[in-house]
């Protein structure tokens, strides 16, 4: 019943919202939102880091892909495929990143590496790429840092795979040209 009370007062929302509506487009999207949050949180309960983001990433989807939405079908079906879109997504990236690493969980006590103070390593990253013009910090952000395929990071930043890696590798270059000159 709940879905049907959610579907019935978002259907009208979202048709007003199709047809220009601002006020009724911030109001579906909030109740997409909400619905989202819960959907999000029963199946990440181990991951709740990930929640919001999925929820934002979601929304971003809904709104570019507005276009594409068939009034035959309920607004919630066609949200909620993208949101196991957005879903299935997140678990091949956590996948592919974390079976490259033995979980520290299983590792007894004295195995555990000795991990020092990153926060100095943090803030002078953040500072060479700061050094970086914008498409190439973008660029490295995106595939080095958050991981991301080269294709996800080209429809991301709506540049080609070919030109983004080039920016990745002239800003690595160009990083290590920066923190070549800061050790001397």
């Amino acid at each position: 019943m709940a879905d049907d009370d959610f579907e019935s007062g978002l259907g009208p929302l979202w048709m007003r919202a199709q047809a220009g509506d601002d006020a009724a487009y911030r109001q579906a999207l909030l109740r997409i939102a909400a619905r989202l949050r819960s959907y999000f949180s029963r199946r990440l309960s181990s991951l709740p880091d990930e929640v919001e983001d999925l929820v934002q990433e979601t929304l971003l989807a809904l709104h570019l892909q507005r276009g594409t939405y068939d009034p035959a079908w309920p607004v919630g079906a066609w949200a909620f495929a993208i949101a196991r879109h957005k879903l299935m997504d997140l678990f091949r990236r956590r996948g592919r990143r974390e079976a490259l690493h033995e979980p520290l969980d299983e590792l007894d006590e004295a195995s555990h590496p000795v991990v020092a103070d990153e926060r100095p390593a943090q803030r002078d990253l953040a500072l060479l790429l700061e050094a970086l013009p914008a498409a190439q910090r973008s660029a490295i952000v995106m595939t080095r840092i958050e991981g991301l395929s080269m294709a996800e990071a080209s429809g991301r930043s709506g540049v080609s795979v070919a030109a983004l890696k080039v920016q990745v590798h002239r800003g690595l270059r160009r990083l290590a040209q920066l923190a070549k000159d800061a050790s001397r």
